[in-house]
């Protein structure tokens, strides 16, 4: 008998962490308790008024609420163009170089889609951002690990994959600042990683998601500053850590106009943009100077120091980050990822998300996303505090 309940495909990819983990919240709200969800990277405070406003003006006119362009709105193309001027000194063509997604996420696995064939190797950072394999799970691409670690500071060591590997791999994907692990990286990084993907013919997509939510006098470094980067690299970025703007899905990629070609021709063929008032909005946006974005984060900022501290005072060990919304902290001696997790829900009613579920390196660490006012930061890391050392 056929089955109409999904495709092999579907059927045989794993539930979305973060759907499982919210489920399980609200079974303890249900029966009365007091969850503080540190799990899922969605900021809390709002996006800068000026954006909102800018929103508000254009959704008041009529003739904005018919289909975008498939690429994007001309005008916002050339902000994010203009935007890459000012910021990283890359220059960028709008109409070949640049294309607006529905979010990072959007574009992510239709990036994939769209460069990947079934049966291509594609090498995946672990830790990393779980969307990147289940990207490559849809296309019935191979998966190639990058193992990152602590004792390299989250960087990719190209050794640490087989010469038949590189040789074979159609896609490669780096992320910095990174997500789970809040490490950073300058340019020689990237320098690096043109080099070897140039010798092997593989295309670079960098995840620049959390590129502006940066600390300190730390300023993060873009894959296409490094000399002949566009001929194999593409970088994808979103507003929606950078500008608060999460439930906006409001993004864009740039790069290799080759590849930003076939990620429009597919898009075009099941989407048609985002709605022309929330692009204007991000036009505004990406308008406004380096110190106005920096200052958005500066919240960000005192939580991280803040959470930092509580727990380098309860006996977890844990790093300052120069960037991103997490702090990545290493789970306590007796405890997997998981179970750790798991047990902080159940008696400290507090959500992190086990480090396990970026990655076989994330074993033996949990994430903790700073995305609630610090107060409840600080009850937070107390409630923990208490369980695991009985509040000493």
């Amino acid at each position: 008998m056929k089955s109409l309940y999904g495709s092999d495909i579907v059927r045989n990819m794993p539930a979305y962490l973060f759907a499982h983990i919210q489920k399980k919240k609200q079974n303890l709200i249900e029966q009365g308790n007091d969850v503080i969800d540190l799990g899922i990277g969605a900021p809390d405070l709002p996006p800068p008024s000026y954006i909102i406003e800018e929103l508000c003006k254009h959704t008041k006119d009529q003739q904005l609420h018919r289909y975008s362009s498939y690429q994007g709105i001309p005008e916002l193309r050339k902000a994010v163009a203009h935007f890459y001027q000012k910021k990283y000194k890359v220059t960028l063509d709008p109409e070949k170089e640049v294309l607006i997604l529905i979010g990072s996420k959007e574009g992510i696995v239709h990036l994939i889609q769209s460069v990947v064939n079934p049966g291509d190797k594609v090498i995946l950072p672990d830790p990393g951002y779980p969307v990147y394999k289940m990207g490559v799970h849809l296309v019935q691409g191979k998966v190639v690990y990058l193992p990152l670690d602590n004792n390299n500071e989250y960087k990719p060591n190209w050794k640490m994959i087989s010469g038949q590997d590189k040789e074979e791999a159609k896609l490669l994907f780096l992320n910095y600042p990174n997500n789970p692990t809040g490490a950073t990286a300058q340019k020689e990084t990237f320098v690096k990683a043109v080099e070897m993907a140039n010798k092997y013919d593989i295309c670079i997509a960098h995840d620049a998601a959390y590129d502006h939510v940066t600390f300190a006098n730390y300023k993060s470094s873009s894959l296409l500053q490094v000399e002949g980067a566009k001929k194999i690299g593409v970088e994808l970025g979103s507003l929606s850590k950078n500008f608060n703007m999460t439930g906006w899905r409001i993004g864009y990629i740039v790069g290799n106009s080759s590849v930003i070609h076939s990620l429009a021709t597919l898009k075009s063929n099941i989407d048609t943009s985002q709605f022309i008032p929330i692009q204007l909005a991000a036009k505004k946006a990406l308008e406004q100077s380096e110190d106005e974005i920096r200052t958005i984060h500066q919240t960000m900022e005192q939580r991280m120091l803040k959470t930092w501290q509580l727990l380098k005072n309860a006996g977890f060990q844990v790093e300052k980050t120069k960037g991103t919304i997490f702090l990545w902290v290493k789970v306590p001696e007796g405890y997997t990822s998981s179970s750790f997790s798991e047990q902080v829900l159940d008696q400290a009613h507090v959500i992190v998300t086990p480090g396990s579920a970026f990655g076989k390196q994330g074993e033996g660490y949990f994430r903790i996303a700073l995305t609630v006012p610090e107060e409840r930061l600080i009850e937070a890391v107390q409630r923990i505090d208490s369980w695991i050392n009985g509040g000493k």
